[in-house]
């Protein structure tokens, strides 16, 4: 008794079901032995495996042990019979035995030291944490008595708290277990509250990977009220899906501020960003202030968040720079600061003859890559750059029969901007490709992995070579970017360099 089993309930399954779900499954019928006696039967084989001695007996003893545990569970837990002990908690009493309490860690500490409980025929259980209730300990000490516990994932926080009370770390480790696999975007930001509390590092990490991946592409306005500070995580991930550009992080992070300073509001997302911008244009206008939002006692909190938006990503397009100056949100040290390096950038490019990136490291990628994405809706011909200036790299970026190829343009299509002559450029990236089904969980998923690429005037690279049979529509691209070298680079000789990918150390 008590040690567990993984069994989830679906949405269309009882808990009768549940329990009885392994002896149907055994349950062998053939429409063949309709049929004449002298047809053959494909089936034919394994009925007489299954009806060999070792099979009946192997049977026999399979229901011999379940109809044990029920009787155990019903007749000792449900019934009580044979009490020593009388467990009272929350208003209920529990009518138990001493030696299953003791599968317990609480108990067994209790029962075997010099407690005054030890001798104790009745115990009054102090239950300080407020997740704890009568149906989670109705099903904590009932699992001390049978072999598997059915956990509702609706339940699931207040069987893990009642759990941890009670040391039981098999009951806590198949809660961990029920609360990866039904994290949505209703729960996941409470089964992170809850594993925070409770110690459990891999749902935290589980929850924040579903997180990264659903806050751009599936963006949901009750998400963004309940996220509170767990965004700052978020956005200074490298591993965030964007969606479109750098610019669309900080739009995000506009409408999630103004939900934490507006919980009450309530209205569709595509209205969201139109009265978060009204209600900052509002507020500089009858408080008259000039002051930047950020700086003001009520937008200091969000300053940890924002600073980690990459800004040097925005300014290099015009509509974007014109936004931000426009919301004064932002101080304007951090604006002079990024316009300061982003002109030095600039002036290496042209004149230091900085070809890109050739020695990059991961750390420095993971802090500074330009991140963006893209939707692809069905399966076709896709081609697109994603806006901004970026040092004269014109990359095009192509979706045909199952490739993705990166090509540099530089004379073979129009671009709006200036475009960069010289014989070769180096860039860093990494290309990402995912899917998800209706909950936010990843269907499938591609990366390139870190990577270093050289490319001529006009050469295409082909990027990845897609799967058929693993594509999932809509499908999500994600990319980061290095154009530009660290300052403290010393970088090779180009002529050097080869148009091949060289991975990141």
């Amino acid at each position: 008794m008590g040690s567990l089993g993984s069994r989830f309930q679906s949405p269309s399954q009882g808990p009768e079901e549940a329990i009885e779900g392994t002896s149907t499954s055994r349950k062998h019928s053939c429409e063949c032995k309709k049929r004449k006696r002298n047809a053959q039967c494909d089936c034919d084989s394994e009925q007489e495996d299954d009806d060999s001695p070792v099979f009946r007996l192997t049977l026999a003893l399979r229901k011999k042990l379940k109809s044990t545990s029920r009787y155990i569970y019903q007749t000792l837990f449900l019934n009580g019979e044979n009490s020593d002990i009388c467990i009272s908690a929350l208003g209920q009493e529990w009518n138990l035995h001493k030696v299953y309490l003791c599968q317990s860690g609480y108990f067994s500490s209790m029962f075997s030291g010099s407690w005054k409980e030890s001798n104790m025929m009745e115990i009054n259980l102090e239950i300080p944490d407020q997740n704890i209730d009568t149906e989670a300990l109705q099903v904590v000490f009932g699992s001390l008595y049978r072999d598997d516990v059915l956990i509702k994932p609706s339940k699931v926080v207040s069987i893990l708290a009642a759990a941890c009370m009670l040391q039981l770390d098999g009951l806590i480790q198949q809660c961990g277990e029920t609360m990866k696999e039904n994290i949505s975007v209703k729960t996941v930001c409470g089964y992170y509250a809850c594993a925070s509390i409770y110690g459990l590092d891999s749902v935290m990490k589980k929850c924040l990977e579903w997180l990264l991946n659903n806050l751009m592409t599936h963006q949901n306005v009750d998400l963004m009220k309940e996220l509170g500070f767990i965004m700052e995580q978020l956005i200074q991930s490298s591993d965030l899906f964007v969606m479109q550009v750098e610019m669309d992080v900080y739009t995000a992070l506009k409408k999630w501020m103004f939900l934490q300073l507006n919980p009450l509001w309530d209205g569709p997302i595509k209205q969201l960003l139109a009265d978060a911008d009204a209600w900052l244009c509002k507020r500089r206008t009858d408080l008259c202030e000039k002051e930047p939002f950020l700086s003001t006692d009520e937008g200091a909190p969000f300053c940890s968040v924002f600073k980690y938006v990459r800004l040097q990503y925005i300014i290099n397009d015009l509509a974007s720079a014109r936004i931000l100056e426009r919301d004064n949100i932002l101080p304007p040290d951090w604006l002079t600061s990024v316009y300061k390096n982003q002109w030095f950038a600039m002036l290496r490019t042209e004149f230091d003859n900085d070809n890109g990136p050739q020695e990059a490291n991961r750390e420095e990628f993971e802090l500074s890559s330009m991140r963006c994405g893209r939707k692809l809706t069905k399966d076709g011909d896709y081609c697109w750059r994603w806006t901004g200036f970026n040092f004269g790299f014109d990359l095009l970026v192509t979706y045909t029969n199952r490739f993705i190829v990166f090509k540099r343009n530089t004379l073979s299509q129009p671009c709006g901007g200036a475009v960069s002559l010289q014989l070769r450029r180096h860039l860093a990236y990494r290309l990402r490709l995912a899917s998800f089904d209706s909950r936010g969980k990843l269907v499938c998923s591609r990366s390139t992995g870190y990577q270093l690429l050289t490319l001529e005037k006009d050469q295409e690279y082909v990027v990845m070579n897609l799967d058929s049979r693993l594509l999932s529509f809509p499908l999500y691209v994600c990319c980061n970017f290095l154009y530009t070298s660290p300052q403290s680079d010393n970088r090779p000789d180009s002529s050097e360099q080869e148009s091949a990918p060289r991975s990141l150390s």
